[in-house]
């Protein structure tokens, strides 16, 4: 789970919401670009793109990195032209590896694992690899829009509830396509059986693989909500609020693959 500020500062952290678990990790004073990280599917890695302007190294101030959740200690990183590029994410065939040697460390752990696949300009990147689709009512991509932003605003992305045919997600807004530095305004509904709910207190959400609700509320808050009930009862929440920059060494964990 990735956290922007205060002010300057990122900060990431694992949340197990199948244990009810939140562990807090790394604190880094610069940008992480969400919609431009992913996750391993076993969950052990995170690979990220970051500014950091004092970074001294090979990679330079931009890089692309793939550490050990929850930390961003690189285990490998590429420099990149800048922030132009949209990342990386990871993928199960192997043999998909289209980045030459890392600027900074080893990579060889990982390639035999998973691959990796440049990621392709679209609004929801992140969202398109989890199982959202367009609405059939959002407009089409424009043949010019090279990072498909001019209908960003207008974009409707939905996801179906897990073992239900009658209840979807959706999500619409700039800011929830690509989760830039400026907040927006972000709608996310509930629809059951055509009829929309909106969650008005909620900034990030998803489906669990068993159906229930995951948010980040616009307090800070995580929460597992039971969606079967028609209260939207939270069965699991963690606080967020209190957690202030406290950059600090990574434990020895975060230096091995």
């Amino acid at each position: 789970m990735l956290r922007r500020g205060p002010s300057a500062w990122s900060h990431l952290g694992r949340w197990d919401h199948a244990l009810g678990v939140y562990e807090p990790g790394a604190w880094i004073r610069g940008n992480l670009y969400p919609q431009r990280c992913d996750l391993s599917p076993d969950g052990r890695w995170f690979c990220y793109l970051t500014l950091k302007a004092a970074a001294k190294w090979k990679a330079g101030q931009t890089y692309v990195a793939i550490s050990r959740l929850p930390w961003l200690t690189a285990l490998a990183a590429w420099g990149t032209c800048g922030t132009w590029t949209r990342g990386l994410h990871f993928v199960e065939d192997t043999s998909a590896w289209p980045l030459e040697a890392p600027d900074e460390g080893d990579a060889g752990p990982c390639r035999r694992r998973f691959g990796v696949a440049v990621t392709t300009p679209a609004a929801f990147a992140v969202e398109r690899r989890r199982g959202w689709t367009e609405s059939p009512d959002s407009p089409p991509r424009a043949p010019g829009d090279v990072w498909d932003e001019a209908r960003a605003g207008e974009l409707t992305m939905r996801k179906s509830r897990p073992q239900s045919e009658d209840t979807w997600l959706t999500v619409q807004g700039r800011f929830a396509a690509f989760r830039g530095s400026r907040p927006e305004p972000i709608c996310y509904e509930i629809i059951r059986s055509g009829r929309p709910r909106p969650l008005d207190d909620v900034q990030w959400a998803d489906w669990s693989a068993d159906g229930r609700l995951l948010v980040a509320t616009t307090d800070g808050k995580l929460q597992v909500r039971d969606e079967s009930a028609d209260r939207l009862d939270v069965v699991f929440e963690v606080n967020l609020n209190g957690y202030e920059p406290a950059p600090s060494p990574p434990p020895a964990e975060a230096h091995h693959w």
